[in-house]
């Protein structure tokens, strides 16, 4: 099993309180996974399948696309440059394992888990996470257009120089979430419920709609500023020479 250590609000010092000081009073710093793979062995199987086991195994440029591994288990893996075009992977769980290069459009995450998982570079469009539950999840690089995640459970996940375009986190629950030098484009925020979010650390905040779902979060006084015109316009406030 892969030997990870997350930082808390406990007692003592270290990293863990040395960041949630930097966070600041006001918000909780998201716990990060930081994963420690086993050796791995290569994985030899022909395809995905449905509620497929995969322990201490290594994927190296496969090709899944549109394969079906539904209710799959991934645990102490790496996957590393795979294609997960089409992909259906719903109810699957990712745990305690790293995810580096994957690639694809259209992939099936829908109602999964992912635990202790870091997700580095990936290049995804309209990827489906609605309704999944993702802990201590640290999405770091890459791009990623077009995300579902309605009515997801976010916990302890830090979004890191990656480009987010057009998320939607409708009905959503984000605790303990930051968002660290990374560019959000024409986030959905409709019915989402925020606690301990940090958008201070963002590039770009831009947020086309669901504005008024921002208590619970904190932003900066320039974030502010940019997001004036859309505070305006959702209290009805005109704002004329």
């Amino acid at each position: 099993m892969a030997r990870r250590t997350t930082g808390g609000s406990g007692g003592g010092s270290g990293p863990g309180r040395a960041r949630a000081a930097q966070t600041g009073a006001g918000v909780k710093a998201a716990r990060r996974p930081a994963v420690r793979l086993p050796p791995l062995e290569p994985y030899e199987g022909c395809g995905l399948e449905p509620d497929g086991d995969y322990d201490g195994l290594e994927f190296r440029e496969a090709d899944f696309a549109g394969q079906d591994g539904g209710g799959a288990r991934f645990m102490d893996c790496a996957l590393t440059g795979c294609a997960l075009d089409e992909a259906r992977l719903r109810h699957a769980r990712v745990l305690d394992s790293v995810l580096t290069g994957i690639r694809g459009v259209g992939t099936d995450l829908s109602e999964s888990t992912l635990r202790d998982v870091e997700l580095v570079d990936a290049r995804l469009g309209g990827t489906q996470l609605h309704g999944s539950v993702l802990e201590r999840v640290l999405i770091r690089g890459g791009k990623i257009d077009y995300l579902n995640l309605r009515t997801a459970r976010l916990r302890d996940v830090v979004f890191q120089g990656c480009v987010l375009v057009e998320p939607d986190f409708g009905g959503a629950r984000l605790e303990r979430v930051e968002f660290v030098d990374c560019t959000l484009k024409g986030a959905d925020l409709t019915a989402a419920t925020l606690t301990d979010v940090d958008l201070r650390g963002a590039a770009s905040l831009e947020i086309a709609r669901g504005v008024d779902r921002l208590a619970g979060a904190v932003i900066s006084p320039v974030q502010l500023m940019d997001l004036a015109p859309v505070l305006a316009a959702e209290m009805g406030i005109r704002v004329e020479g």
